[in-house]
């Protein structure tokens, strides 16, 4: 949770803010010291800006196996922060990038 919300950019006081809850209850859960209910979850994966899904995989809720990552596509195009271009110009970066190491891939085989 601590990395998530790390890479999110958010200092612990920011996070638990727009989540709702205490820095003191946050702090615990980032500790492994409390476990937050699946409304605290959601309240974080919401402030975070991941889908609940992909907290509770990381939280250890759900088995990540059973629960595979969405595609880099999906994230993208249900992303409400970006435009629909920037969604187009990420899409084509990220098809370019995959296109050229199926490339490597094939070459090193």
């Amino acid at each position: 949770m601590a990395a998530q919300r790390r890479s999110a950019r958010l200092s612990l006081r920011q996070l638990a803010e727009q989540a709702g809850v205490s820095n003191p209850y946050l702090s615990q859960i980032e500790r492994g010291l409390r476990k937050p209910s699946a409304e605290v979850l959601q309240q974080l994966a919401t402030a975070l800006r991941i889908s609940a899904e992909q907290l509770y995989v990381r939280a250890g809720i759900l088995d990540p196996q059973a629960h595979p990552s969405p595609s880099v596509e999906a994230a993208v195009l249900s992303d409400t922060s970006i435009t629909e271009r920037q969604k187009r110009v990420l899409l084509d970066v990220y098809a370019s990038f995959a296109r050229e190491n199926a490339g490597d891939r094939a070459a090193e085989a």
